[in-house]
């Protein structure tokens, strides 16, 4: 496993992504902090790197990396029964299983409508708490966080309790694109929709009739409005969270973007990160890597 190194940018760089991340000192909201990476180093910051605020429903990324890494060593299997009667931790993991935002009441029949579901989430780290046998914060230590060389930490539920700073995000924005901790392959089947075609409602957005989900990954494929931009690709995938987070990885432009702030999810959010998101990816060619290569 390899260690994420996140260089400074240099006071010389004026590209076009710096402009576009200064748009958040317009956003009222507060603490705020903004970023761009590549696979192999950071594009662009504006903000404070290295103060930790918390990542509310991103958190979940990490901790689908934390599976990814657990199904690769054997640990967990996707197909194994978890969670209600029928589901699997597959259905868990894709928000597939039936269970509600919050609570273990199922209220449909796995694989039948996509729900959005702290509780599978927390359900599924159970699940590898008791394969492990260990915590699961200890494993996501173990398994993510210090391979990484993340700051910051799970203070919490895996589905929404990380607290971390930007430079975390833009760690794992890199990894997303060039995985270093799990095979590319595996990487590829999370981020491709599971169970596909399933109705549900985005949060935040309403219903969606295709609510395209992989594991734990959100994907944007043909929805809209979405809170990514225009200019991003249908292969982009991500998360975003109601403290006024959000990190998206667009493959195709090679490149992954992340925000966070002290103002909560809301309709200002809707215009604002869509249009962040599009001036970022305005001219993505011109966007030189600042720093260095992962070290292997």
């Amino acid at each position: 496993m390899s260690l994420y190194l996140l260089p400074e940018p240099p006071v010389s760089a004026t590209i076009g992504s710096v402009e576009a991340l200064g748009a958040i000192d317009g956003w009222k909201a507060g603490q705020a902090a903004a970023g761009v990476a590549r696979g192999d180093g950071v594009v662009a910051t504006h903000g404070p790197r290295d103060v930790a605020l918390p990542w509310a429903s991103v958190t979940k990324l990490l901790t689908g990396l934390a599976m990814l890494v657990a199904l690769e060593e054997g640990t967990v299997d996707l197909d194994e029964p978890a969670g209600p009667p029928g589901a699997t931790l597959r259905h868990l993991l894709a928000h597939a299983s039936g269970l509600p935002l919050d609570g273990e009441e199922p209220i449909t029949e796995p694989g039948r409508r996509r729900i959005y579901s702290n509780t599978g989430i927390e359900v599924a780290a159970r699940l590898l708490e008791e394969r492990a046998e260990m915590p699961f914060a200890d494993y996501f230590v173990h398994a993510v966080t210090r391979p990484l060389g993340l700051a910051g930490r799970l203070a919490g539920s895996p589905a929404h309790a990380y607290h971390g700073p930007l430079d975390d995000l833009l760690a794992l924005g890199g990894e997303l694109l060039a995985p270093t901790l799990v095979a590319a392959e595996t990487l590829a089947e999370a981020t491709t929709v599971q169970f596909p075609g399933l109705v549900g409602v985005l949060p935040g957005f309403g219903r969606i009739e295709a609510n395209d989900w992989g594991l734990t990954f959100e994907l944007r494929d043909a929805k809209s409005p979405h809170w990514t931009g225009s200019r991003n690709s249908p292969r982009t995938f991500g998360h975003f969270g109601r403290t006024g987070t959000f990190l998206w990885v667009d493959p195709d432009a090679g490149l992954a973007c992340g925000v966070l702030t002290e103002r909560p999810f809301g309709d200002w959010a809707k215009d604002a990160w869509p249009a962040l998101s599009d001036a970022v990816l305005a001219e993505p060619g011109a966007l030189p890597v600042v720093g260095e290569e992962r070290p292997q």
